[in-house]
């Protein structure tokens, strides 16, 4: 899953950045209305936080104009402002979420894990295939019963590949869809993490490398 974070304040935008990433998240951020609104064009998101006031205007202002688009993607509102109308406001404008000043970082990733699990209502909560469980929720997976222990990149690659059984998957889509844009598309991130994924999963072979396209979940023959 992707989130964008749209927070003028670097540190802050940072810290909340690290904390989803923990939760096996992929995350861009910037900080003003202009880039997340290129970055929504360019990209495919699963939440977006957005700080309310940003250097460039309000940003529940910018959700009201895209939710009359009929933009869809969940918002969580960050603010400084702590009064009803403030969150009446937010709620009617497009917001789904609402999150005043300080905070903690965990409380946000919760937040957001449950908007994106929101975003991707029909999927199940447990992905299965073969004697591999992925439970999105509980961030858990199990191979034959035995529970693995997992990066959360690992986990993050896992559940792709798990939502597309039997399709070839690129490099660049894992990029895309499991790191954020500091990612270098010409590295080996993707077959570094892949191959410790195979380890752990152990025998027999699950994830099969695909020549010139990338890899696909597939059982064993026979």
């Amino acid at each position: 899953m992707r989130v964008l974070v749209v927070e003028d304040d670097e540190d802050l935008r940072i810290g909340i950045s690290a904390g989803l990433r923990s939760a096996a998240l992929a995350v861009d951020g910037v900080g003003d209305i202009a880039a997340a609104d290129e970055a929504l064009f360019v990209n495919a998101y699963d939440c977006v936080v957005f700080d309310r006031m940003l250097p460039d205007g309000d940003s529940i202002l910018y959700v009201r104009h895209r939710r009359q688009e009929g933009w869809a993607v969940p918002v969580l509102f960050l603010t400084a402002r702590d009064t009803l109308a403030d969150r009446v406001q937010g709620f009617e404008h497009g917001g789904d979420d609402y999150l005043v000043k300080p905070f903690a970082v965990a409380e946000l990733t919760a937040r957001v894990l449950s908007l994106c699990r929101r975003a991707g209502v029909g999927r199940p909560p447990v992905l299965r295939y073969d004697d591999v469980e992925v439970d999105t929720g509980r961030r858990e997976v199990r191979r034959a019963g035995v529970l693995l222990t997992l990066t959360a990149k690992e986990f993050s690659v896992l559940e792709y590949l798990m939502v597309r059984p039997e399709q070839a998957v690129t490099r660049s889509e894992l990029i895309e869809h499991c790191w954020d844009a500091a990612a270098d598309p010409m590295s080996n991130v993707v077959d570094v993490t892949i191959r410790r994924l195979r380890t752990k999963l152990r025998q027999p072979e699950l994830i099969r490398a695909i020549r010139g396209q990338g890899y696909r979940l597939t059982k064993a023959a026979g």
